[in-house]
């Protein structure tokens, strides 16, 4: 009765308090644990230790959000230094690349334009050709080579080239590269005799002959030229060549020089470099090979015993004004160009490689 007007039964109490449990929730550890759900003595807790109070969950998304912030902060600020290192190496990149540009020009390849027609049609008039320099330290001068050489001293007046040491040779070449100095009278031609060779015309035939052996030059004449019409004959000293330009009939070439010293013959001293590719117009793109007539063994056998008679030039009557095919540098374009082209992949390497280096010491000090 005293239950009964208490207003309860007995076992009520219990069955009120069954929306909790009378011991703590066991929490799965891979779920998230809010204080909604958290027994109350632990949810009144607060820890004397000094550690965060906070659940796993926030003190985890704090953690990715620092390291986030810090993460995209490293980040540009790496970009920036790379910005500002690129600025500082870009004058050391145009430097590398001037100095690479006046050693290929000076030792390796240079450009030439043809300014006029003495060698027609190999060559025309604003064609532009590459000449190797370095072809005649690992191989002689061969018949029929299209060679670039300084007259001063044998067509010209002054003296012949002497052969210079690396540092004054690359002076020169950087001088001349932008118009300074003095890069002598260069000339182009053809090259039909050797030192020691015997060089005459005209046979029956009309042709010109190397130690007896005619010349079939229909390949490389001008169209209508005959081999020549001044007749020469002359044994090649030693240490000179014989040359003559592929448009005969107004080319200056050897057979116009005989009264000079060396008989009309250039040293082989004075030469350039061979020409090897016309590389403009790009209509006029290709290379320029050995002509076949070139290649008789025959040409081969020994050259005529020296003191053979010289026959006089003879008077070219009627003829056009002779052309000495005189040649002008083709400027600075190409050999910057190849200068730039070998040192941005080698500035880009080494920056590459420097840049790894300190990244990695960077990331060791943290």
């Amino acid at each position: 009765m005293s239950g009964a007007g208490r207003g309860g039964t007995p076992g009520a109490e219990p069955e009120a308090g069954s929306g909790e449990s009378a011991t703590p929730p066991v929490h799965d550890q891979g779920q998230p644990v809010t204080p909604d759900n958290e027994p109350a003595a632990q949810a009144d807790a607060s820890p004397d230790d000094g550690t965060d109070p906070r659940p796993s969950e926030a003190k985890s998304a704090g953690s990715e959000s620092a390291g986030s912030e810090s993460a995209g902060s490293e980040s540009a600020g790496w970009r920036t230094r790379r910005r500002r290192s690129f600025w500082r190496e870009f004058p050391i990149l145009v430097v590398i690349a001037l100095l690479l540009a006046v050693v290929i020009k000076t030792y390796a390849i240079q450009a030439f334009f043809i300014p006029s027609g003495s060698m027609e049609n190999t060559l025309e008039i604003n064609d532009r050709v590459l000449v190797n320099k370095l072809v005649y330290d690992v191989r002689s001068i061969h018949r029929g080579d299209i060679v670039v050489f300084n007259g001063d001293g044998s067509w010209d007046p002054g003296t012949v080239p002497a052969s210079t040491n690396f540092a004054v040779k690359f002076a020169d070449g950087f001088a001349s590269m932008f118009g300074f100095g003095h890069p002598g009278d260069i000339l182009i031609k053809r090259v039909i005799g050797l030192p020691g060779d015997h060089v005459a015309c005209c046979d029956a035939e009309g042709q010109v002959t190397v130690n007896g052996v005619p010349l079939t030059e229909g390949s490389y004449l001008y169209p209508g030229d005959y081999p020549s019409e001044i007749r020469f004959n002359i044994v090649v000293p030693s240490g000179r060549l014989w040359v003559m330009g592929d448009h005969r009939l107004i080319s200056d070439d050897s057979r116009d020089h005989l009264g000079d010293p060396g008989g009309g013959t250039v040293p082989e001293s004075a030469v350039v470099g061979r020409a090897f590719v016309i590389i403009w117009p790009p209509s006029r793109w290709r290379f320029l090979p050995i002509p076949a007539t070139f290649e008789q063994p025959k040409l081969n056998a020994a050259a005529a015993a020296s003191g053979a008679d010289r026959a006089d030039a003879a008077d070219r009557a009627g003829s056009a004004d002779l052309l000495s095919a005189r040649l002008e540098p083709a400027g600075p374009a190409l050999p910057l160009s190849l200068g730039f082209a070998v040192a941005i992949p080698v500035t880009w390497l080494q920056r590459r490689v420097r840049l790894r280096i300190a990244r990695h010491r960077a990331q060791a000090d943290r």
